[in-house]
């Protein structure tokens, strides 16, 4: 365990100099402060810039608090997610360019604890992005337009983050089965945007999938419970990233042994 500690203080150390523990959270500040402000003053907006008959601008209604933070999740998960997919998509790749991963990989490190590690630094970093810039969007909503019960914030919020989740295993995963940073951004953004298409177009066919848990966390907002069979999807994003962490390692260990061997 304490050799698990020393690789995960490596990644974050690592995150540190790299300047990422300042600006993804930063990114993730912005865009929450930036959906309730510019829903509440999209008249003003509006009016400002012209274009628009007077009686049209009194017609724009303000949107309540929980859609203004399904809203805010809606960014997320797209500029939200690509930012994350960039920021990562070379976690794997960079070590094994610069030598590092050799040079960790030759002292009694297991594969496990050496990917887990790597995880877990990833989802930490993620989540705690989302957090600061979820409760800045929180803020704004209350100050200037109503606020959402707390029990529905963090429920919504708990299972947002384990959407989340998923697509840093998804980063993961294909970090191990490709050296290409460019394919691992194709392939993590676009499964992603996959997920989440077939999860809308057809509901019932998907219900078990962890594209669902965004509108689960709408549902919350608005009335404290998720849609039907959420429990369902919990349950199957749970199972499907522990199965993707359990391959990245097999694939993984594999690849270094052929490559030790040969």
């Amino acid at each position: 365990m304490r050799q698990w500690f020393i690789l995960f203080k490596k990644e974050c150390l690592e995150s540190v100099r790299n300047f990422k523990w300042l600006w993804i959270p930063i990114v993730f500040i912005l865009f929450g402060i930036m959906q309730p402000v510019t829903s509440y003053y999209l008249p003003q907006i509006l009016e400002s810039f012209g274009g628009l008959p007077e009686e049209a601008l009194f017609d724009i209604p303000v949107p309540s608090g929980p859609q203004i933070l399904a809203e805010t999740l809606g960014q997320f998960s797209q500029i939200g997610y690509l930012v994350l997919v960039l920021a990562f998509m070379g976690v794997i790749a960079e070590e094994k360019n610069s030598g590092t991963q050799l040079m960790i990989l030759v002292k009694p490190v297991s594969y496990g604890a050496y990917l887990t590690a790597k995880w877990a630094h990833m989802s930490l970093l993620a989540v705690t992005s989302f957090i600061l810039g979820f409760s800045f969007a929180v803020y704004y909503t209350h100050v200037l337009i109503e606020s959402v019960p707390a029990a529905h914030v963090i429920k919504g919020a708990v299972v947002y983050i384990l959407g989340m989740l998923f697509v840093m295993t998804l980063i993961l995963l294909f970090s191990t089965l490709f050296n290409s940073r460019a394919a691992v951004a194709f392939l993590t953004l676009g499964l992603t945007i996959v997920v989440s298409l077939l999860s809308s177009l057809m509901p019932n066919t998907m219900r078990w999938s962890p594209g669902m848990l965004s509108s689960h966390a709408y549902s919350i907002f608005g009335t404290g419970e998720g849609g039907e069979a959420m429990w369902l999807s919990i349950a199957c994003t749970l199972l499907i990233i522990s199965v993707m962490v359990g391959i990245a390692v097999y694939i993984f260990r594999n690849k270094e042994t052929a490559s030790h061997s040969s």
